[in-house]
């Protein structure tokens, strides 16, 4: 099905998605097949998961695509210190801001344990970002999708990454090209504009991956530091 989306953003802007869910709810699966290929690590047993956020960039369908896996931000057996570096450390990754949040879940009925994560979504981002959401799951959890502006792509096995990707220009031309932002995000922005422009005044024989790497190092001390 050929997207009908076609806004100045939808056709130029990089689109940075955020995957958020619990552990071992198959986001990193999720990354690699909307990339085709395996770029993030799948846990091979229930104790080897995605443990730092990490993010990636490909050219998919003619986009330019980058996917920010997160760690189980919203386990209950992480401190609220190891909780707050992650969120840092994500906002770092999709700064200025996300286009989109990809909500996975994988379960069978909506629960307390489901409940307990767009409550924590709600804290850490707002409400406002579910209207940059869409959900990724198997069965039912109605509520949720209807809180998400009925942004449902993905059942089962029946994935298609090219219908996903309509309904991520979907919620990019719904919010007229913006992306989702907060304080956070916005502190990070601008942490990451002053952090590279004294590495660049600094070490002028860097390559830009180097800067870019040092920056992110440097502006998530600060923020850490900040929060």
């Amino acid at each position: 099905q050929a997207c009908v989306y076609s806004s100045k953003h939808i056709l130029y802007n990089t689109r940075r998605i955020v995957l958020l869910g619990k552990t071992s709810v198959g986001k990193s699966s999720l990354a690699n097949t909307i990339f085709g290929d395996t770029v993030f690590e799948i846990a091979s047993s229930p104790n080897s998961q995605t443990s730092i956020c990490k993010a990636e960039s490909r050219s998919v369908s003619g986009r330019s695509v980058t996917l920010i896996d997160t760690p189980g931000f919203f386990d209950s057996e992480k401190t609220e210190e190891q909780l707050k570096k992650e969120m840092v450390k994500c906002v770092l990754e999709c700064a200025p801001g996300p286009h989109a949040f990809l909500i996975v879940l994988k379960v069978e009925r909506y629960t307390d344990h489901e409940e307990a994560l767009v409550k924590k979504i709600s804290q850490y981002f707002s409400e406002e970002a579910f209207r940059y959401a869409a959900v990724v799951f198997t069965h039912g959890l109605s509520d949720l999708v209807e809180k998400c502006g009925g942004r449902y792509p993905y059942r089962s096995n029946q994935f298609q990454v090219a219908q996903l990707l309509c309904t991520i220009d979907e919620i990019i031309e719904q919010n007229n090209g913006r992306c989702y932002t907060n304080e956070l995000l916005e502190a990070a922005e601008r942490e990451i504009q002053k952090e590279e422009e004294r590495i660049r005044q600094s070490s002028r024989n860097m390559s830009e991956i180097e800067i870019r790497e040092k920056t992110e190092i440097g502006a998530l001390k600060r923020l850490c530091h900040i929060q």
